[in-house]
């Protein structure tokens, strides 16, 4: 199985590729943008990776999801997923959870047992209790602000989440956030785009160039930060 990842190590060393693969990673939200971050890292030799869905694969997802085709239309999509992702590394240990991270269920995830957690999560509640309770713990955590309605790839960017513009999707968490005067206990990185929505259609319309290149970002900030010489 090593061949596999003969290139990645190229770059990252024997050493790096070792600390990457020593990792354990949860990953909330395998849709547009979560899918394509899991596929990078298991493909870049991420060994134990956590992922977490509710949802079931929808004829929609199929133009930007990474394991939605016309022949996985209707499966869970985690399963789906893990499927995939195992056949690229079958030794990789690839846990897929059909659960919904919420104020009822975040206990169970076990945050603390992780060494980076992932968030590619739509549902601004839920999001900000992940944002909250994954900086309360020793995790790296990487989030996803909102990568609908967006056209341009070049407008897509990394920052410091109180230093994130024109993201709409970021602005309503900060409100929030000050609005409950409960603010996340450290500082944390953003991928998101300040290109001005393309549309006001409530349907949220996404494109694959977009929601994959947030999603490798993402991968890519875990890999960066995993196989670096000193933390």
């Amino acid at each position: 199985m090593k061949e596999i990842f003969q290139r990645a190590e190229i770059l990252l060393g024997a050493e790096g590729m070792e600390r990457l693969s020593e990792k354990r990673v949860i990953l909330f939200g395998v849709g547009g943008v979560g899918s394509w971050c899991a596929e990078a890292l298991v493909r870049t030799g991420l060994k134990h990776l956590t992922i977490v869905d509710f949802d079931c694969v929808d004829v929609t997802n199929v133009n930007r999801q990474l394991m939605a085709t016309t022949r996985t239309v209707g499966q869970v999509k985690v399963e789906a997923l893990k499927e995939r992702l195992l056949a690229i590394n079958p030794d990789a240990e690839v846990t897929a959870l059909q659960k919904t991270f919420t104020e009822e269920t975040a206990e169970a995830f076990q945050l603390d047992t992780y060494d980076y957690i992932i968030d590619a999560i739509d549902s601004l509640k839920d999001k900000a209790l992940l944002i909250e309770l994954a900086c309360q713990t020793k995790a790296r955590f990487f989030s996803s602000m909102g990568a609908a309605l967006k056209l341009d790839p070049s407008h897509i960017q990394v920052a410091e989440f109180w230093k994130v513009k024109g993201d709409p999707l970021a602005r309503a968490l900060r409100n929030r956030f000050k609005k409950e005067k409960r603010f996340p206990k450290r500082k944390f990185q953003c991928v998101y785009s300040d290109e001005s929505p393309r549309t006001s259609n409530p349907s949220k319309g996404s494109l694959v160039h977009i929601t994959a290149i947030f999603g490798m970002t993402l991968a890519g900030l875990v890999i960066q930060d995993a196989t670096a010489e000193k933390r």
